[in-house]
């Protein structure tokens, strides 16, 4: 690994991400111009750049709003070094990163507010997925790694990412996150 870039505010951060074209972006929330969050939408929008937010705010807002514009992970600065290598490592790979602490609060909330089946909106069309996608997507919904992904359907790693990155444009969703509970929802649909 070695480091591209650097920015002190978000405008400058979405600009280096552009010509810069790295692997993964360590993204604070609070920056001048423009926030972390909104400059986390635009690189994961714009550019091929997995973004990892690495902050001291444990703040829930802070952590939705994040994996909503499509960060792949949230990590709090007080993780020790190798958890943060660990971290980027995991997002460089494809997978999804969370403190611990941050974890918890994700599993509560998604307890706590998992919507009714009737109040939920018609989502994106998983029928546009092979069947193999769907697998897939319903193992991302597990919270599945590409490597357990690989070992339940019986595929390679390599076809496991594939199936996986299939899964996030079709369905135009930017992060393992994202996709797990968009699977997560739409699962209480079904009948």
């Amino acid at each position: 690994m070695r480091k591209a870039g650097e920015a002190a505010d978000g405008a400058v951060a979405v600009s280096r991400a552009r010509a810069l074209d790295p692997d993964v972006v360590l993204m604070d929330i609070r920056m001048p111009h423009v926030d972390g969050i909104a400059a986390t939408r635009t690189i994961t929008r714009e550019t091929r750049a997995r973004v990892l937010v690495l902050t001291s705010f444990e703040i829930d807002e802070y952590v939705f709003e994040s994996l909503r514009a499509g960060a792949a992970g949230y990590l709090l600065e007080t993780a020790s070094a190798d958890a943060m290598l660990d971290a980027i490592r995991a997002v460089h790979a494809g997978e999804s990163a969370l403190s611990p602490q941050i974890t918890r609060t994700v599993i509560d909330a998604f307890v706590s507010n998992s919507p009714r089946q009737e109040d939920l909106p018609d989502g994106p069309d998983v029928d546009a997925l092979t069947a193999r996608e769907q697998e897939g997507f319903a193992c991302l919904g597990e919270g599945l790694s590409n490597r357990q992904i690989a070992t339940r359907l019986v595929i390679g790693e390599n076809t496991a990412k594939t199936h996986v990155a299939r899964v996030l444009h079709k369905l135009g969703v930017q992060s393992r996150i994202q996709a797990a509970i968009l699977a997560r929802d739409m699962s209480g649909r079904r009948p």
